[in-house]
Formats: structure tokens, C-alpha cells, sequence
């Protein structure tokens, strides 16, 4: 290939609508193009990294005897009815683009495929001989992010690598989700990644257990709590740990006391002179369940801890059914304006009790008319502790539990962990945080998609029982973008060998020079015909911008056909080390093979 001949356009600043260096990279280095918010034309070299990962992907799926496929991106809204995300997907979290044909049926461009894979397996898989099974794709998926931003990192429009196996027992389903863990650490280190994996939530994909995989970069949308010792790492929002020692109240008597100005832990700890952890603070939620009712929720948690609020949501969602809804839609802090829907009268805000009375809830059909009340674990251990009085500038002191407030039924774990805490596993390893971006997720869904749209098999003893599911996913154009943000340097991108677009570049400086131009073509031969994939820079353009091109698109080797020509060599860069070397033309080729495609 001929640079002359490319569609390639390489941009000297940085475009405004880039946040982070690699999505201001891939711009710069004519990688990719905007079509509108969140939606990106992949060219031609782009399309070349996408390909290679997109084979390794293969080779390791393939490996662990996994069959391809390809899915219908339209899916019918009755399929996700079925399995109930339709109004989670379309409603709650809103990312599902939906839309309605000309014979007004609802349908759903997939963000994902378990209710379409269900229904084939419902169909298809009659007998556990027919099992264990492992079906995957690559392709494109859908998701209406509500702020679409760094890129191909949160795209209305991706490319993604799912698969789905059926199980006839768990023990199959662990072995197989402990084979695709292996594939997906064997895809991360071909494709030269550092990266970690953790145990995740699994949110709206549900099912018992999950892990995702995190490429580790300053500019990770995700927080990342591990230790030291290699043993514990998770998602902040899946994460656990021991919290800190509670001080003893110095509180024995029970009294109200004026505290003004205290709506805050910080303030309220320093008017008292205690310990925040004495304190027990009440966080007020608005839940909004697909039936439509709305929820108050008031959480009681020890007064130095934070809620994590996808705990919180994965809580609410068990007990969804008493409110006649499955999943939830909405979930927030009550403001102002939503206040004036259900609040019956002015909330004591920084001043509530875990008592809050019902009466503050206005009578509203679409309101339950009382609170619902979580404790967190640890609260339930306080003892002459510091909380609300229900009346603006004033608290209780030494309060305890069923004595001067009922302790609430529900007993949740809903604090957050953070850096500092003490491992769970191990008191003596502290957490520690790391910034990381998801590439990809594996689940242990079990029979939640089998039970709900009836995909079930005969088993060995002549029943008819769920099948058993894993799901894994992998963002194949995510990964791109993750591979050069942890890779790069001031003068642009770094591929690794594995996943550039062409392993070696040419830059002829004088292409009227005909010597520089008859070794570039020689070498451009030479090099494609041994398997290294080479492109010649036969613009007519300067030195110093073919050379500042080079680097900016990052590819593993530059040739220079230049003043070394002379001496019957060629000039070598390696553009991670920028070690150049001068070489003779005649042992270029096995120089770079030895390099590319070391033994």
C-alpha cells in the first residue's frame, strides 16, 4: 500500500471535541472520523487494528471450541418482554434505540443478545447431548448513551464480541466461564495490554457472579479498589472491605442539643467534638419502579461512610415485587422540585432520624405512602449514637437502637468501599485504587433468561428443566482506543506489534530521487512478500512531516531511504525505544523478522 493512494488526512492540533489523548490521537492520526455524537467511521487504518484484534479475538474463541455466528442487530420488543428489560433497557437505564415498523410493532436495535440467543436455544436445544454449547459474534451494537464522550470509549455505536454458552449443570457453567477467563486474559496479553480483572456488578444483565476485565489507564472511567497481594481486586461499585474501627460514644444520656448550621457529618462531628463514626446519618432516595409507583427510601448508614448506590439499586430491585414492579427506573436524591410531588410538608434536611414519620408523604396514588427503611451493617452495631431530631438545627445524642428508634427490618450492605479500607480477606492489606477501562465482562447469568422465556432441555433423567447460562462480552473497538491510551508518547501513538495497522513504514524524503525511490520499492516488495506488513510514504511532502506522520500513527518500524543509502543501508527506527540504526538493505528483511516475529 501507498500512502499516496490512502484515504488518510493527519491533523497537526487538537481537535476540540477531544477529552483524553487517545481519542485526540485517533483523530490526529486520521484513525477515525466523527459522523455526529458518539458515532465514528473507522478508515482504513483504523479498520487494520480493528481486524487484528478481531482475529485474535477469533483465534482464542476458536480455541476454546466456541462456535461463530451472527445475530440480527433488529430485535422484536416482545423477545425483551419476555425476559422483562424491555422497559429497563428502553425506560430505566434508556440506552436501548427503539423504534416502530411500518406495521407498528415495537422493535430494538440490539445492545446486546441474551433474548435472541434464548429463543434460539429454545428452539434448537432439545437434549443435555446437545450440551455443554457455546455460540459467539463480532458486531456492531447499539446503545443510546445519554452523553456519548472520549470517543470509541462510550459510542452510541461499537463494535462488540458476545457469546453465550448452555450449561446442564453450574459446575459446567463455572468450567466454562473459567475457560473464556483464560481466553480473554490470553486476547488482552496478545494484544500487548496491561490490564487487571475484578469482580463486577452485574447490572441490568443480571445473574450470580461476575468479572470484568480492566485495561489500567489514568483516564479509566472506572475506579479499581485491589491489594497488594494479588488476591482481591473489584470494581468500586462491586466492591467490599472492612471499615474502620468504631470509637465508643462518649453520649450516655439521651438529650436533644441545639446544632445549628450543622447539615453536614463534617460539621455536625465538629460542633459535638465525636467521632463521625458515632454518628448515624439518614439518606433520603426517590425510587421510581417500572409499575410506576414511586418509593421513599431512607437509608440509615454509620455517619463516615458513603452509599454505594448500585448496591443500593441491586437492593431495591429484590424487593421490587412488593411495589408490583421488577426493575427500577429511576433512582436519586430527592431535589426541591421532585419534593413538591409527594412531600406533605418541609423535610428537616441534615436533620432527619431514622424514624422519619410516614406523614411527610403526601397522599398520592402513584406514591407509596411509607417509607421504606434499610439499615447498613454498619450501623446496626451503634451505640449511644448521634443522630437527627427531626427539627431543623437540632440533633439527638446517645441514642440507641429499639430503645429511642426501631432498627429498620431490611439489614443491607450498601456502604462504599474506598482506598484506605482493610481487605476483607486479609485485615493487613489496605485497598488500594487504580483508574481502569472496562474491555470486557463475563457472567454467570444461571436460568435467569431460560426461566423467564421457557428455554428448557430434558435432562438425563427424562425431565424437562431451564438451561444453564453464561454470557461473555468483549468491546473490540473500545479495546482499540484503551490499547492507545495506555500507549503513547508525546510525539503520538505506540501500537504494539501485534495490533498495528501495518508493522512497518517507508518514508522516502525525495521522491524525486529515483535511488530513494527504487530501495523504498525494492524493500516494499521484499518485506510483503516475507509477511510484514509494510506501507510506503511516497508523498510529496517534506522530511520532517512524513517523519512527524510516522510517529504520530504510531507504527512499530520506520525505514529511511536517505543519506545512508550511500553506504548501501537504510536507516531503522523503532518507534517505542527511538532507537535508529543503520542497516544493510540486503539484511533489512531479516532484521525486522527477527523483531516482528521473534522465535
Amino acid at each position: 500500500m501507498r500512502l499516496s493512494q490512502m484515504l488518510w488526512v493527519t491533523l497537526r492540533e487538537d481537535p476540540s471535541e477531544a477529552e483524553i489523548k487517545s481519542h485526540k490521537l485517533l483523530l490526529r492520526g486520521g484513525y477515525i472520523r466523527r459522523i455526529t455524537s458518539g458515532v465514528y467511521a473507522y478508515m482504513p487504518l483504523m479498520w487494520r487494528v480493528l481486524q487484528k484484534i478481531s482475529w485474535i479475538v477469533r483465534a482464542e474463541m476458536d480455541a476454546t471450541g466456541a462456535q461463530e455466528c451472527l445475530l440480527p442487530q433488529v430485535q422484536p420488543a416482545e423477545l425483551w418482554q419476555e425476559s422483562g428489560r424491555w422497559e429497563t433497557y428502553t425506560k430505566a437505564e434508556g440506552i436501548m434505540f427503539s423504534l416502530t415498523d411500518r406495521s407498528n410493532h415495537k422493535l430494538g436495535l440490539g445492545p446486546t443478545h441474551e433474548e435472541v440467543i434464548t429463543a434460539i436455544a429454545r428452539d434448537m436445544i432439545r437434549s443435555y447431548r446437545q450440551l455443554p454449547l457455546n455460540l459467539y459474534q463480532l458486531q456492531t451494537k447499539f446503545r443510546d448513551e445519554i452523553r456519548p464522550r472520549f470517543g470509541l470509549m462510550r459510542g452510541r455505536e461499537f463494535i462488540m464480541k458476545d457469546s453465550y454458552s448452555f450449561h446442564s449443570s453450574e459446575a459446567s457453567l463455572k468450567e466454562t466461564y473459567s475457560v473464556m477467563d483464560q481466553a480473554y486474559c490470553n486476547i488482552f496479553n496478545r494484544c500487548g495490554l496491561k490490564f487487571r480483572a475484578v469482580d463486577a456488578d452485574s447490572g441490568a444483565i443480571g445473574g450470580s457472579g461476575s468479572q470484568e476485565f480492566m485495561v489500567l489507564a489514568d483516564a479509566g472511567e472506572d475506579d479499581v479498589l485491589y491489594t497488594d497481594d494479588g488476591k482481591y481486586a473489584a470494581n468500586v461499585e462491586k466492591a467490599i472491605s472492612l471499615a474502620s474501627d468504631l470509637v465508643p460514644s462518649a453520649f450516655t444520656e439521651y438529650q436533644k442539643l441545639l446544632t445549628p448550621n450543622t447539615e453536614t457529618i463534617a460539621k455536625l462531628a465538629e460542633v459535638l467534638k465525636c467521632s463521625a463514626t458515632q454518628i448515624l446519618k439518614n439518606v433520603l432516595y426517590e425510587v421510581t419502579y417500572d409499575s410506576g409507583i414511586t418509593v421513599l427510601v431512607l437509608v440509615s448508614i454509620r455517619g463516615d461512610q458513603e452509599v454505594n448506590e448500585v448496591k443500593l439499586q441491586n437492593e431495591l430491585v429484590k424487593v421490587a415485587e412488593n411495589y408490583q414492579g421488577k426493575a427500577v427506573l429511576a433512582l436519586k436524591v430527592p431535589d426541591p422540585e421532585s419534593q413538591k410531588a409527594w412531600s406533605s410538608q418541609p423535610l428537616p434536611l441534615g436533620y432527619i432520624p431514622p424514624n422519619l414519620d410516614d406523614a411527610y408523604i403526601a397522599k398520592n396514588p402513584r406514591v407509596n405512602s411509607k417509607f421504606l427503611r434499610l439499615v447498613d451493617q454498619t450501623a446496626v452495631d451503634l451505640k449511644d449514637f448521634v443522630t437527627g431530631a427531626d427539627v431543623a438545627n437540632y440533633h439527638v445524642v446517645g441514642a440507641n437502637w429499639e430503645k429511642e428508634f426501631p432498627l429498620p427490618k431490611l439489614v443491607v450492605d450498601v456502604r462504599k468501599a474506598k482506598a484506605g479500607d482493610r481487605s476483607v480477606h486479609d485485615p493487613t492489606q489496605t485497598l488500594q485504587t487504580a483508574r481502569g477501562i472496562e474491555v470486557g465482562h463475563i457472567f454467570q447469568l444461571g436460568t435467569k433468561y431460560s426461566k423467564a422465556m421457557g428455554a428448557t432441555y430434558t435432562n438425563e433423567n427424562g425431565e424437562e428443566v431451564p438451561l444453564i447460562m453464561g454470557c461473555y462480552g468483549l468491546g473490540v473497538s473500545r479495546l482499540a482506543q484503551a490499547a492507545v491510551e495506555q500507549s503513547y508518547d508525546k510525539d503520538g501513538i505506540i501500537w504494539n506489534v501485534a495490533i498495528a495497522p501495518y508493522h512497518v513504514i517507508i518514508c522516502v524524503p525525495n521522491v524525486k530521487d529515483s535511488a530513494q525511490m527504487a530501495v523504498a520499492e525494492r524493500l516494499l516488495t521484499e518485506l510483503n512478500q516475507a509477511g510484514i506488513e509494510t506501507i510506503l510514504d511516497d508523498r510529496d511532502e517534506r522530511a520532517g512531516v512524513k517523519f512527524k506522520d510516522a510517529d504520530l500513527v504510531g507504527i512499530p518500524f520506520r525505514i529511511v531511504t536517505g543519506r545512508s543509502l550511500a553506504e548501501g543501508k537504510v536507516e531503522v527506527v523503532n518507534r517505542a525505544t527511538k532507537e535508529a540504526n543503520n542497516i544493510a538493505i540486503e539484511q533489512v528483511v531479516d532484521s525486522l523478522l527477527a523483531e516482528i516475529f521473534p522465535k
